[in-house]
């Protein structure tokens, strides 16, 4: 295999960018490498109108890094209240891309999520008849249910019936983490992908947990046990369209992460290109790189492929920052927990 690849600037089909400080600190980080991304919508007050959404995407713009060549790809965050008629004209405005469906309670700012999935079902219908992709957070929350089995009964009991009840519904699985999601994936026809996250790649629960709580590892969906994270690998690796790059970058001040209750999220925008190529490299399938971070993701949004490149060097393993500098604090990146021998250059 080749010591240099390039490839077209990558997409994001999962990326959390905060608001004010935050937002203006974990912005390029993202810009440096990313051509376009999906945009979460859980703020407070979450993005719920296409004004929300138009108003969120100015203030991203206002903070682009000078010289940047970014597009940022707006979500509505679905609620009981969500008006099908507003969904749809923020969609043929081309404002949003997707609408993010968060089951209350499952993760962070997730609180006016969907509890009775009755109440959205004219939205979900009006967004199959127009082709707006739902984004799925594919966890239960019933309190009566294991934290590590909540991937595979939230495919049982609530994506697998409504998808069967509303024919013609694009869905992305965002951020799988177990066995379960990927046999589900691959064992559906068409209009269902889903993206892998790099810190969900390359840790399984022993790198939380073992020697001590590691809260920098801490994400939801948490991390599984490591056949699941092979689960995840073998897909990722496999050439299958249906899989794609979310990198579900989260980032929280290191105050809020390494505290009594820390809040879930890996901030893996720096490094999340290196992390994958280095996990690609090892399983010997460098040639499925570029459909898995630009190609796969565009031809399920039905989009084209990036202009511009990156060129990926392999060479002695390369030193991360320890943290973004924000404002108000620092943001601790991710440690992927293994040498990671690839160098990431923007082409000019």
């Amino acid at each position: 295999m080749s010591d240099i690849l390039t490839i077209p600037r990558p997409d994001d089909w999962h990326l959390h960018l905060r608001d004010g400080a935050m937002l203006q600190a974990v912005l390029p980080e993202t810009t440096r490498h990313f051509a376009r991304a999906i945009i979460m919508p859980n703020l407070v007050p979450p993005v719920v109108t296409g004004a929300h959404a138009a108003a969120y995407r100015e203030r991203i713009l206002a903070a682009m890094p000078e010289g940047a060549d970014f597009t940022p790809l707006m979500t509505l965050y679905l609620t009981e209240d969500t008006d099908p008629e507003d969904v749809a004209a923020a969609a043929a405005s081309g404002l949003v891309t997707a609408v993010k469906l968060y089951p209350a309670g499952a993760t962070t700012n997730s609180a006016s999520g969907v509890r009775d999935f009755d109440k959205v079902r004219p939205v979900l219908e009006k967004m199959a008849e127009i082709g707006l992709p739902l984004c799925v957070h594919g966890e239960v929350t019933d309190p009566e249910i294991d934290i590590f089995d909540r991937e595979a009964v939230f495919i049982e009991r609530v994506l697998d019936p409504v998808r069967q009840a509303t024919p013609g519904l694009k869905v992305i699985m965002e951020h799988v983490t177990t066995k379960d999601a990927v046999d589900y994936v691959t064992g559906v026809d068409a209009g269902l992908g889903a993206t892998i996250t790099a810190h969900h790649l390359v840790i399984n629960r022993n790198h939380i947990l073992v020697g001590g709580i590691h809260p920098h590892y801490y994400c939801l969906p948490v991390a599984k046990r490591e056949l699941h994270r092979k689960a995840l690998v073998a897909a990722a690796v496999s050439g299958d369209a249906r899989f794609f790059m979310g990198t579900d970058s989260a980032p929280h001040l290191d105050g809020a992460k390494e505290s009594a209750c820390g809040c879930a999220g890996c901030f893996t925008a720096t490094n999340a290109v290196a992390v994958v190529a280095e996990v690609f490299d090892s399983e010997g399938a460098l040639d499925k790189l570029e459909g898995f971070l630009c190609r796969n993701g565009a031809a399920f949004y039905g989009l084209a492929v990036n202009s511009g490149s990156l060129t990926l060097t392999r060479a002695a393993p390369q030193v991360f920052p320890e943290n973004v500098a924000t404002a108000d604090g620092p943001v601790t990146i991710f440690d992927p927990a293994r040498p990671i021998h690839w160098t990431v250059s923007p082409d000019t």
